[in-house]
């Protein structure tokens, strides 16, 4: 099993599939999840997407019959993906504390981490962008502590696969994608990423990846 090196996504899908409770566009596509499910899990297994949002990775997961569970720390989004994905277990809390809140092991852990330009951002992506603080050291340190915590959830030989893209904002390149497979390849090992080839890139994106790690059998 293995992701392929390309996966297409349109903005129509895109659009299409935002929830009529979100206020943007903050999800990757259900066919992406899809294919991303398909490949590296069976019936039966457990997926964790401990960045909810509005519950894509959850839903997909359970139509493909797969357990689900998720963490999302914003109420109106933790009834979001309760009611799209019903039989999914859905926990309000702070990813950051990814440790507490649930228990392995997890075969798949598909998410889209909440992103942080490295220039003129001074909201926490990590606390919903409610509150002031931190730079983007500190935002990848802590990416880093939480993906710490999904490798002791990881089964051995089980992946965490980020969904994170460049961005181009304010006249500055963020090479976040990079940035990211960089600190969390040290915590659980690199093996690759999937370039989403949209027919039209959404926002400031300059590219769109998906970022592939595998815990060590």
């Amino acid at each position: 099993m293995g992701l392929p090196p390309y996966l297409s996504a349109t903005r129509a899908e895109f659009g299409g599939e935002r929830d009529d409770a979100a206020d943007e566009d903050v999800h990757f596509t259900e066919a992406v999840a899809t294919a991303v499910i398909e490949s590296l899990t069976s019936a039966g297994e457990l997926v964790l997407d401990p960045f909810a949002g509005f519950g894509t990775t959850l839903s997909v997961a359970e139509h493909l019959g797969r357990r689900a569970v998720g963490v999302e720390l914003l109420p109106e989004r933790v009834t979001a993906c309760r009611r799209r994905a019903p039989g999914a277990t859905v926990i309000e809390g702070d990813a950051r504390g990814l440790h507490r809140l649930v228990t392995g092991p997890v075969d798949l852990c598909l998410t889209s981490p909440p992103y942080r330009t490295a220039n003129d951002h001074p909201r926490d992506p990590l606390t919903a962008y409610e509150l002031v603080g931190g730079d983007y050291a500190s935002y990848l340190s802590d990416l880093a502590d939480i993906a710490r915590a999904v490798e002791r959830l990881l089964r051995p030989g089980g992946h965490l696969v980020l969904n994170v893209a460049n961005i181009r904002h304010a006249g500055h390149t963020t090479t976040l994608a990079w940035d990211v497979a960089a600190v969390v390849g040290d915590v659980v090992p690199f093996i690759g990423e999937t370039v989403v080839q949209w027919d039209e890139l959404p926002h400031d994106f300059t590219g769109d990846y998906l970022l592939t790690f595998r815990r060590e059998e």
